[in-house]
């Protein structure tokens, strides 16, 4: 399959399947980046931590990054349009349905079952990105080797900051965590 397709492809599946948001996006584009080469693991955490401090959601900042990486403007464009197209197909088709069977038990079942499928894509994003940003799962050693230590505490400083001082700002937080993690190379 030539490359501009296959982004299409890769983005658009991820697109139609992902549902929840952007952080349910974070399993297919690790299992993108495992088939195509085009990113590694330690790039879709990065994102996930520039996504957080940008504006845009993570699978769309990915799919602009990877288009443009790969395919120059027109992959930066044609990217993030693959992976919205699904959902913008969807939302038309499904306010088409619900509006003439909104109140019916059918319908009214299947969000009740799309919920925990979210939560569960969600979940296992959130495992994802621990697993990148506070484990070292390349460790050979003991199991405390298994812990990256000074993340641990960066993580822990912040969220002590936060749950004590309860009026400060999250941008003031990301930016200390930015600087301290500049700082000491975390």
């Amino acid at each position: 399959m030539p490359g501009i397709f296959k982004l299409v492809y890769y983005f658009f599946t991820t697109g139609l399947f992902a549902i929840g948001g952007g952080l349910a996006t974070l399993p297919f584009l690790y299992d993108i980046g495992k088939k195509t080469g085009w990113y590694t693991a330690v790039d879709v955490g990065n994102m996930v931590a520039i996504a957080q401090s940008t504006p845009g959601p993570t699978g769309i900042n990915m799919a602009t990054y990877v288009g443009f990486k790969q395919f120059g403007v027109l992959g930066a464009i044609i990217g993030p349009v693959s992976l919205v197209l699904p959902s913008l197909i969807i939302i038309i088709i499904v306010y088409r349905i619900l509006d003439k069977f909104k109140e019916s038990q059918t319908v009214q079942s299947v969000f009740y079952g799309l919920r925990p499928a979210s939560s569960g894509l969600i979940l296992a994003a959130a495992f994802s990105v621990i697993q990148i940003s506070l484990l070292d799962m390349d460790n050979k050693g003991s199991i405390m080797g298994y812990f990256r230590w000074p993340a641990l505490a960066l993580a822990g400083f912040i969220f002590l900051l936060q749950y004590y001082k309860k009026n400060i700002h999250p941008i003031f937080l990301i930016v200390l965590a930015g600087i301290i993690g500049f700082v000491f190379k975390i």
